[in-house]
């Protein structure tokens, strides 16, 4: 697999291409429930990291998510059901994040947004 560029703009494009081309995404789930960080850009909000690819997932299941996996979620169920209920829930969405969890923090409408566009 292609590493994750170093240009967030390249990384949301590859996951928005990545994730209708495979018709998933991957979250990682655990003991506790779905993996999450505090949020960079809001005091009280968490971020929930989702990647295009299996294998770039599975690259942060070690450290404090040493005992959670990679999880896909289809792209119609993220579509319908997930982005809305993050949004309803005010949790952000990290796009493909590199290795050391670094990378752009979207609101769930934007990206639904952007899905919509992309299926015109």
């Amino acid at each position: 697999m292609t590493p994750l560029s170093e240009d967030p703009a390249e990384n949301f494009d590859r996951f928005i291409v990545e994730a209708m081309e495979n018709g998933c995404v991957f979250g990682l789930e655990g003991p506790e429930g779905w993996a999450l960080c505090p949020s960079e850009k809001y005091e009280d909000s968490d971020v929930m990291p989702l990647w295009s690819a299996l294998d770039l997932a599975q690259v942060h299941c070690r450290e404090e998510w040493a005992d959670y996996q990679p999880v896909a979620i289809e792209l119609e169920e993220l579509l319908d059901e997930w982005l809305p209920g993050m949004h309803d829930d005010e949790l952000l969405v990290g796009v493909n994040w590199d290795a050391a969890l670094e990378g752009e923090e979207y609101e769930p409408m934007d990206l639904l947004d952007e899905f919509e566009q992309e299926l015109e």
